[in-house]
């Protein structure tokens, strides 16, 4: 198992091959959670999206971060010189700021805690009274269960059920050597990441003025059909459109991103805006590919859509139709 302490001291990578050296470590997956919805798939075409408007070394900001993957995986290959990261669930925040702040006794939380249904037990009786308990132990907890937790949802069951019958156990997701390299090897760069703890319209007003010309701020709000199903906090149809309405009037002038489940009522919302329509496979909703829409800015230039998502309308598949 990944050593909890003296870690942050040692490189990720070796920038000269020694021979006979022992195999270096690669960081491949980024995030410490497990979120529904896909969206580190994405991270490809918001890379490309940064290269084709010149944003590279800029500021990148998400005012619904959860698992933070796009962010994380931006920071890691030098993308971007900062991110802001933001979410208004209490649970969210209580792990990031678990993550960035005591690295090490996270991880040495980690490596001794059991991973059984006891244990779940306890993890979810303090992730259901925040109030009562230390934010640290709430980061944990909520680690814990979306580790646990069938698809990672935090108010799902366990995975395998608590007889443990199933062919997969509770266990089966939470890879503790694996996840403590995540945790340490985002330690390294924690003074490029600023936490927030606001709803996304604070956030976005309070660093709205801060931020660079060369920021991308990418939107990413609970899903509208079946936000309920997959997020411990959602949003009712007037929510999503009080968020609308600012990118309208208070982002004019930066660089954004919108994205959400393809659905006629947030087309309306967002009916002046140019957008994209793809596919992205995840298990939380279906087995098969749930349909997507990106909305842009006015002045951004709109990449051809790569990565591991297929493009349905717009993203240039039109002139390569033709072409």
């Amino acid at each position: 198992m990944e050593q909890c302490t003296g870690f942050l001291q040692g490189d990720l990578e070796v920038k000269e091959p020694v021979l006979n050296a022992p195999r270096v470590r690669n960081l491949i997956n980024f995030t410490p959670l497990r979120y529904p919805g896909g969206k580190g798939k994405l991270a490809a075409y918001v890379k490309r999206l940064l290269k084709d408007n010149n944003l590279l070394d800029g500021q990148y900001a998400e005012p619904y971060a959860g698992g933070a993957a796009i962010a994380l995986e931006l920071l890691f290959h030098e993308y971007v010189s900062e991110v802001f990261i933001n979410d208004i669930s209490q649970h969210i925040h209580a792990f990031w700021d678990s993550v960035l702040n005591h690295p090490e006794n996270f991880c040495k939380t980690i490596a001794e805690t059991p991973i059984n249904v006891s244990v779940w037990d306890k993890q979810k009786a303090i992730f259901a009274r925040p109030n009562e308990h230390s934010k640290f132990d709430l980061g944990f907890a909520t680690f814990f269960l979306n580790r646990t937790n069938r698809s990672g949802i935090l108010n799902a069951g366990i995975i395998g059920g608590r007889a443990q019958a199933g062919s997969w156990g509770i266990d089966a997701r939470l890879n503790k050597d694996e996840l403590i390299f995540r945790i340490m090897s985002i330690a390294k760069i924690r003074h490029r990441i600023n936490l927030f703890n606001l709803d996304a319209i604070d956030f976005m007003t309070e660093i709205n003025p801060s931020l660079s010309d060369k920021s991308l701020i990418y939107l990413d709000p609970p899903y509208y059909k079946k936000g309920r199903d997959l997020y411990y906090d959602f949003y009712k149809h007037e929510s999503h459109s009080v968020v609308a309405k600012f990118v309208d009037e208070h982002l004019k002038k930066r660089n954004w991103i919108v994205s959400y489940d393809n659905v006629p009522e947030i087309k309306n919302l967002y009916r002046n805006h140019r957008f994209g329509i793809y596919a992205i496979g995840y298990s939380a909703r279906s087995h098969g590919a749930g349909s997507e829409i990106m909305f842009f800015s006015e002045d951004m230039n709109i990449s051809p859509l790569v990565g591991a998502v297929k493009a349905i309308e717009g993203f240039g598949i039109q002139e390569i139709l033709t072409a």
